[in-house]
């Protein structure tokens, strides 16, 4: 339940999926700009409760990226993913029906 209450939270999954797409670690700025229209204090506080879950971190230069459980995480949404993917198909097919 720990893990759904973190995950529930508004924009955590954009902050995790920010931090998967990028090749290498990414700094707060960069990362706030990929996420639209969150504000620094949501994004400071969404990183600290993914630094404190172990699913984030930084480098020594301070960039955030994600940690091995943080890939893990993303791994294990996989299916979740795939999931969406088909529901989004699904309504848009049914959007071009009506």
């Amino acid at each position: 339940m720990a893990a759904l209450d973190l995950l529930g939270r508004r924009w955590t999954l954009r902050v995790i999926w920010e931090l998967h797409r990028r090749p290498a670690p990414i700094g707060f700025r960069d990362l706030r700009r990929h996420c639209d229209a969150m504000s620094s204090s949501v994004l400071s506080t969404r990183l600290a409760e993914l630094r404190e879950a172990g699913i984030a971190g930084r480098t020594p230069e301070g960039a955030w990226q994600l940690t091995p459980l943080g890939t893990d995480l993303v791994t294990a949404m996989g299916p979740l993913l795939d999931w969406s993917r088909t529901w989004a198909e699904t309504r848009a097919g049914a959007d071009q029906g009506h």
